[in-house]
């Protein structure tokens, strides 16, 4: 073990401690959230216009406040980046963290206060660092410097509030001795144009010491897939010999996994999954044998949630205790960004309720259902998965969409993947995707037998970066933009096969 891993370690022994406390009694520390944070709303506009107390119950809370969406409160957060008191917190937010998403072409702005960029946002990147002390005293991410590929930050017009991605926030904000540690420099890392960031961070991240990186992991792709083509080299320990951790989140890994396996050909390199958002910082993978996250309960949120097929009653919310294993959720949080009962949009799933694990399903809004077959994107990466381990393929994008019913002509799902290593079958690769897809989700299987509602699936194969094309084409390049695995219209699929057909007919 090295000094730095060793002194690391000390430092975070006290905050493993405190993980391993809510681990046995969660609900306890689940309490103190909501009487902490019910006692700040009692105190905001937006609760007292509710009639809320600071010792209000949890019932009474989920009776006097509204479930919401982000669409729901636009106007109130957009009037206080304009100038307006915000309602909704004690303090007017000094960031707004601007996030895209996938499901809407308009931008989100979501508030980020002191608080919730100390205690949620900062919180959760020290506890992965804290976890993988635990998990690996031996590990060399602290011995060197971690790659960073920030968002980029510009200053309101109309006040002084800062908008932008999340990382550029966090980026901005860290102890000046951070930047010991990272690299490029801020400058760099801050940079608006993607491309030309991508450019720069190629020519100079591999003459660096690098062992650690942390993001989303499409861009981190193209970021890697750049260095390799830059310096020449087979693979990425080859340009990093020290290299030994990623700690990814933003994005389910899975269509990616056997990509950073080739990126990073190591028995050594270590990969952790974390749940972030802009909204907040909720889970960490606290154990590499599982595929799930443990739900952190100490960074000022109080957790709700909705049955995903009880979306429109949300008077049928429940709290933490009531949950149980498998039954698909709508995330719903109150944070001390000034988010009350706000319905993020991702679906999860508990896989252990002591302590409380989960893992991501899906989007409330990313889905296929035009039979009743209700698709999940939990479904299509499964399926991704066991299709590509058995044909030898790796995958870099995909997405999904209806083929609707049209008289008698039956319906089907429109797939467009692209690849970086062709299966050895596209036929094999098809008919694996469909019966896994069948295997796991008993609707769908039961649309598509017995001449069912549903035909085998359409498969178009897209040339290597189609997507990465698509989503420049949209002004989408970087940052929290995500590229849509699944959507119950064809507004996408028509988009980028339209691409396709350009592209085609240009070669």
């Amino acid at each position: 073990m090295s000094i730095t891993s060793k002194i690391v370690g000390a430092f975070y022994y006290n905050r493993n401690k405190a993980i391993d406390l809510f681990r046995i009694d969660p609900l306890s520390t689940s309490h103190n959230q909501f009487t902490h944070l019910m006692s700040i709303l009692a105190d905001t506009q937006y609760g007292i216009e509710h009639g809320i107390e600071s010792n209000i119950t949890p019932y009474q809370f989920s009776q006097k406040i509204p479930i919401v969406t982000y669409e729901d409160i636009a106007t109130k957060i957009e009037n206080t980046i304009e100038g307006a008191e915000y309602p909704f917190w004690n303090k007017t937010p000094l960031w707004y963290a601007k996030s895209s998403g996938t499901t809407n072409s308009a931008s989100k702005y979501i508030p980020t206060t002191k608080e919730a960029l100390k205690k949620m946002h900062y919180r959760g990147l020290s506890d992965v660092a804290a976890i993988y002390t635990t998990l690996y005293p031996n590990g060399k991410a602290f011995d060197g410097k971690t790659l960073t590929l920030g968002g980029s930050l510009v200053k309101n017009n109309l006040g002084n509030a800062l908008i932008g991605d999340l990382s550029g926030i966090l980026m901005t904000n860290f102890p000046a001795i951070s930047n010991l540690k990272r690299a490029p420099s801020n400058d760099i890392s801050l940079m608006s144009n993607f491309e030309e960031k991508i450019a720069l961070i190629t020519k100079l991240s591999p003459h660096g010491n690098i062992t650690c990186f942390a993001g989303v992991p499409s861009w981190y792709m193209v970021l890697m897939n750049s260095i390799l083509e830059y310096t020449g080299k087979s693979n990425l320990c080859e340009v990093w010999p020290n290299i030994d951790f990623f700690a990814h989140g933003g994005m389910s890994f899975t269509p990616y996994r056997e990509q950073y396996n080739k990126l990073f050909p190591s028995p050594n390199m270590k990969y952790m999954e974390t749940y972030n958002a802009s909204e907040g910082f909720f889970a960490i993978q606290d154990d590499p044998a599982r595929d799930d996250m443990l739900l952190m309960l100490d960074y000022n949120i109080y957790y709700e949630f909705l049955e995903s097929s009880l979306l429109d009653h949300p008077e049928k919310a429940i709290t933490l205790e009531d949950v149980k294993c498998d039954v698909n959720y709508a995330l719903i949080i109150s944070t001390s960004g000034g988010l009350w009962r706000y319905m993020i949009g991702d679906t999860v799933k508990f896989t252990s309720t002591s302590p409380y694990r989960i893992q991501i399903t899906g989007r409330t809004k990313h889905f296929i259902n035009i039979a009743g077959e209700e698709i999940i994107i939990d479904n299509t990466d499964k399926a991704i998965k066991r299709a590509v381990q058995a044909t030898g393929a790796t995958i870099s994008e995909y997405t999904v969409a209806p083929i609707y019913m049209s008289g008698n002509k039956r319906g089907a799902h429109e797939w467009i993947l692209e690849f970086d290593c062709l299966p050895s079958s596209l036929e094999k690769f098809a008919l694996i995707l469909d019966n896994t897809l069948q295997e796991i989700n008993s609707d769908y299987s039961t649309k598509r037998s017995n001449n069912g509602a549903l035909d085998k699936p359409l498969i178009h194969i897209a040339k290597r970066g189609t997507f990465y094309s698509w989503m420049k084409q949209r002004g989408k390049l970087g940052g929290q933009n995500k590229i849509p695995r699944l959507s119950n219209t064809r507004e996408y699929v028509d988009s980028i096969l339209g691409l396709m057909k350009i592209e085609n007919s240009t070669t």
